[in-house]
């Protein structure tokens, strides 16, 4: 039976996770309160000198209007930067396989994609991208765009903790230490893990090995960009050809492997993800591949606690997201191994296999695509278009909520604590009393924000998804028709609007209308939030803080916990359920024989 092997696997992670994410998220606090910690003697004059050599005062603290400021700046630097790379690639070194550069708009699409945490891939990077692109490109921004996610969350954090003053920190210092104490280290950790299991590392030309026999199939056309043909339907133009050898790519891949995951970020070396072997050898490289995704959003919620002073209030929110995410597996796992009619009357009853990794099975599989759809990763060891209706209404639906089981490297916390404060607002009103949050009132201005940060994200799907459906060549990029092609369709832009990055597959997207409206959803969907976050974090600070009454409403308690778990499910039911019953639920009850 496989049943017990599952179970195992199941457990094994999330008591790898719960081990973990307590002595990392206190770890985290001290660093991000100025604290000297083990690491301290060896990375402190790394972070002195840093400040000195680029005219940071550590000590110079910023009021939220300045902090935004600084963060939007700093990510429009980034972004020349890379599409700049991007379109100049051919001048650049370390580019062995001669590649050309990328068209503008799959550049625009590309480099907004990295800044923002998404890592939306409209191209396969083998094939695409060079070596210098991949590592001065697209690894560094996995580093800050990461680290501007978790430097937003501590400032909400601060504006929690501080009374009646108009500061939330300084962006760079956060950033700093982001990177030097916390990303760096355990991406060293990771990518040295991941070579002993397989992974590659190195600047070699690509091999070439010649095939057994020679394979036929269909290639896309491409014009010089790059860019796929399209005939005057709007479908994809295709050529026959024959292989006699095959080109085997290689690259410094374990390096940018680690980052991917540590960071939520997910665009892979090659094109394939983590289903490659060069990217992800072993079960063994699979499991902590999982572990490396779920760890620092798991570890900020202790980070939370410790530094509001209450640790109960971090554990309360990691028990949503641990709930969340079991039912999610559970009903993912559950529905893989029902299968479909169609390979039940073939005599095929050991669960739907298509488009999974056999060397990982079904429950590391759908591990994986728990783990990668509940944060921002958006890494991918399986084709999520191939599970059942069903399942993919699991990843989906993760993504829709807001990515928040676990969440994001910061998106995920500061969008959870987004929700404890609509669910204390509600519950106010229900008391009749003045809604707290951790001894500050929640007014007007606190609701605004928390609707911007939960909502703007689902309003942005559900326009580009309603204007695909009626654009004829954002039609003929679905490669299925019907409910099957609404999903695609639907997840896509949920992916980019959300910063996930992982695709339902079947879409061309490396088209004129995805790559532009899919970089508008990826800029709206990350920075409308962020400046909402630091906005709140800024009016909190400035409060007084209000003591705990017989009225006042216990959010670190159990209650709280169920109150907050029925508000995050009512309102993605509210926002997206007639979108999903078009999508998946039709197409689940159009496969069983439902009229």
């Amino acid at each position: 039976m496989t049943l017990p092997n599952d179970l195992l696997q199941f457990f094994g992670l999330l008591a790898a996770v719960l081990l973990l994410a307590h002595p990392l998220g206190t770890f985290m606090a001290r660093v991000y309160n100025g604290e000297r910690t083990f690491l301290s003697p060896v990375l402190a004059p790394c972070e002195s000198l840093f400040y000195r050599i680029c005219g940071v005062d550590r000590n110079d603290e910023m009021g939220w209007q300045r902090y935004a400021l600084a963060m939007l700046l700093f990510n429009l630097v980034l972004f020349l930067t890379l599409m700049g790379m991007l379109l100049a690639q051919p001048a650049l070194p370390f580019n062995p396989q001669g590649l050309p550069g990328l068209s503008w708009p799959l550049a625009l699409n590309t480099a907004i994609s990295f800044i923002t945490n998404t890592n939306w891939q409209n191209y396969s990077g083998e094939s695409t991208l060079s070596y210098f692109t991949q590592v001065v490109g697209l690894t560094v921004h996995n580093f800050v765009s990461a680290a501007s996610g978790m430097a937003i969350v501590i400032a909400l954090i601060r504006g929690f903790v501080r009374r009646t003053t108009d500061t939330i920190g300084n962006f760079w210092v956060d950033l700093t230490r982001s990177v030097l104490y916390i990303l760096l280290p355990l991406s060293l950790i990771g990518a040295v893990f991941l070579v002993s299991q397989g992974a590659i590392q190195n600047f070699s030309g690509y091999k070439t090995a010649a095939l057994t026999q020679p394979i036929g199939y269909d290639k896309p056309k491409l014009d010089e960009q790059g860019t796929p043909m399209l005939d005057r339907a709007g479908k994809p133009l295709t050529e026959n050809v024959t292989a006699k050898e095959v080109s085997i790519p290689m690259g410094p891949v374990a390096s940018q492997e680690a980052i991917k995951e540590l960071g939520t970020n997910g665009g892979g070396f090659f094109n394939a993800n983590s289903a490659h072997p060069f990217e992800n050898p072993t079960p063994l490289s699979n499991f902590m591949q999982v572990l490396f995704i779920l760890l620092i959003p798991a570890a900020l919620t202790r980070t939370f606690g410790v530094m509001v002073g209450n640790p109960r209030q971090g554990r309360a929110l990691l028990g949503v997201m641990l709930f969340l995410f079991i039912v999610a597996l559970g009903v993912l796992h559950w529905s893989e191994l029902a299968s479909t009619p169609m390979l039940h009357q073939l005599g095929l009853m050991g669960g739907n296999l298509e488009g999974k990794e056999l060397r990982f099975g079904l429950a590391g599989t759908d591990i994986f695509t728990v783990a990668t759809t509940g944060t921002s990763c958006g890494a991918v060891t399986a084709m999520h278009d191939s599970l059942t209706p069903l399942g993919g209404l699991v990843p989906l639906s993760l993504i829709l909520l807001g990515e928040i089981v676990f969440g994001g490297v910061g998106s995920g916390l500061y969008t959870m604590l987004a929700f404890a404060i609509i669910a204390v607002f509600v519950s106010g009103l229900m008391i009749g009393r003045t809604p707290e949050y951790l001894g500050k009132k929640i007014e007007v201005r606190e609701m605004w924000m928390s609707i911007v940060i939960i909502l703007v994200a689902g309003v942005m799907v559900l326009i580009l998804s309603g204007l695909a459906m009626v654009t004829p060549s954002a039609v003929a990029s679905m490669a299925n028709p019907g409910a099957h092609g609404l999903s695609e369709v639907f997840y896509a832009f949920a992916s980019m609007a959300n910063n996930n990055g992982s695709a339902f597959a079947g879409l061309t997207g490396n088209t004129n209308f995805y790559n532009l409206l899919g970089a508008l959803a990826m800029l709206i969907g990350r920075y409308v939030p962020a400046v909402a976050v630091l906005a709140m974090a800024g009016g909190l600070a400035g409060k007084k803080y209000v003591p705990p009454s017989l009225g006042t409403l216990p959010t670190d308690k159990f209650p709280f916990a169920f109150w907050l778990t029925l508000v995050i499910l009512i309102v993605g039911a509210l926002t997206f359920f007639p979108a999903l019953a078009l999508g998946p639920i039709v197409e689940h009850l159009s496969m069983t024989g439902v009229n």
